[in-house]
């Protein structure tokens, strides 16, 4: 209907967000995983932390980052208020995305290390933590979580072209509008299996 993408989720679960994002790109998607931050601390504690280098330092009351610029080994605690924090950022909701991705890319690369996974003392309650963490669909198996986690250690990640980043609707607030023709074709891209341009890719950049 005439609402958000992620309203999509709230209204009818992940099977009615699967139908929405598919109706509004052509792409099939044959699994769904939903990553909850609830049980991010316990992850990245049991992975032993999680290292980010932030160019400028992050100060938010709503998220509790307090987190001085430069390279930093997060706690559990310290990880979540920066994947929350979007107010330290003057594109607030853009920036915190970007931050989610370099900070899952950075997490997986950590999970997937000789260090964690070869440990079993630290790698079955790094485990445990995670599966805890994660929802899937029911055709999804333990391969293909394992094959995700390798894939997204170097990703080439992106947002959807933007043409108006504060676009305003008529009962859904404020909301991020695509460019139409650069989200087509960076759509028909992926459904063709082609290499997208790399103009219409953001990118993914710690704030």
């Amino acid at each position: 209907g005439d609402n958000k993408i992620n309203a999509a989720l709230g209204f009818g679960g992940p099977s009615l967000l699967v139908k929405t994002v598919e109706n509004a790109t052509g792409l099939q998607i044959n699994h769904y995983m939903g990553i909850g931050f609830g049980g991010l601390v316990s992850v990245v504690n049991q992975a032993g932390g999680v290292t980010m280098c932030l160019p400028h330092a992050l100060h938010d009351y709503d998220s509790g980052a307090n987190i001085p610029a430069g390279c930093h080994n997060l706690d559990g605690a310290q990880a979540l208020a920066f994947v929350r924090d979007r107010h330290s950022f003057a594109d607030e909701d853009l920036q915190r995305i970007e931050d989610q991705r370099a900070f899952l890319t950075a997490l997986l690369d950590k999970a997937t290390s000789p260090g964690v996974y070869l440990n079993p003392f630290v790698a079955l309650p790094f485990g445990s933590a995670a599966v805890s963490s994660i929802s899937v669909d029911q055709g999804t198996h333990l391969d293909d979580l394992l094959k995700v986690a390798l894939a997204l250690r170097n990703p080439q990640t992106g947002t959807v072209p933007v043409a108006d980043a504060n676009y305003g609707t008529a009962n859904a607030g404020d909301a991020v509008l695509w460019d139409r023709s650069e989200a087509l074709q960076l759509f028909n891209d992926l459904k063709n299996n082609q290499q997208v341009p790399s103009s219409l890719l953001r990118g993914t950049t710690v704030g």
